[in-house]
């Protein structure tokens, strides 16, 4: 398995976030985040691919983008939320580091979100019993990364903690 530490879950659980935080403390790891980089490659937001193609075709392009990044060590990838979601884009993620999900509740993955605008769900009206419905249909993929990190009332700092701590150490954990 290479040295990468990928991070999933849903959008607020706080993978860019603990992605910028690890970078600085694993100074020999590089932060790369896919939706940013498909933005850069393809010169559109996240949205405009949604709204001028569809989920399918965004979905095609993670995983692209998967393979090309996960050629690569020592990067710490945060990923977009419904990455775990296809078969092919696990295997990848679990074939090329140690998966960490980011877990928390509906109502704190809600509370984080909702005053950013640059969600497109949330002009939408989206809602907490929407993030709680999409959690429900992911949480079994989720739940398949190496190592679940419960991020409910616990600060950065210890999240990120725990996260170098067992990202660098050869122990590898796989829940049932």
């Amino acid at each position: 398995m290479k040295n990468n530490i990928i991070l999933i879950g849903m959008m607020g659980a706080g993978k860019s976030t603990v992605g910028i935080e690890l970078a600085k403390i694993l100074t020999d790891f590089k932060l790369v985040d896919i939706d940013s980089e498909i933005e850069k490659n393809t010169n559109m937001k996240i949205s405009e691919i949604f709204s001028n193609f569809d989920e399918e075709y965004f979905r095609n392009l993670e995983t692209e983008f998967l393979q090309e990044i996960c050629q690569k060590e020592n990067q710490i990838i945060a990923t977009g939320g419904g990455i775990f979601e296809k078969e092919q884009n696990r295997k990848i993620l679990k074939e090329n580091g140690k998966v960490f999900y980011l877990k928390a509740s509906a109502e704190t993955l809600f509370d984080r979100i909702k005053k950013q605008t640059h969600r497109p769900l949330l002009k939408q009206g989206f809602g907490v019993d929407n993030v709680k419905n999409i959690l429900d249909k992911r949480e079994a993929n989720y739940s398949k990364a190496h190592i679940i990190v419960d991020t409910e009332n616990k600060p950065l700092y210890n999240i990120v903690k725990e996260i170098a701590e067992k990202g660098n150490s050869n122990e590898q954990r796989y829940p049932s």
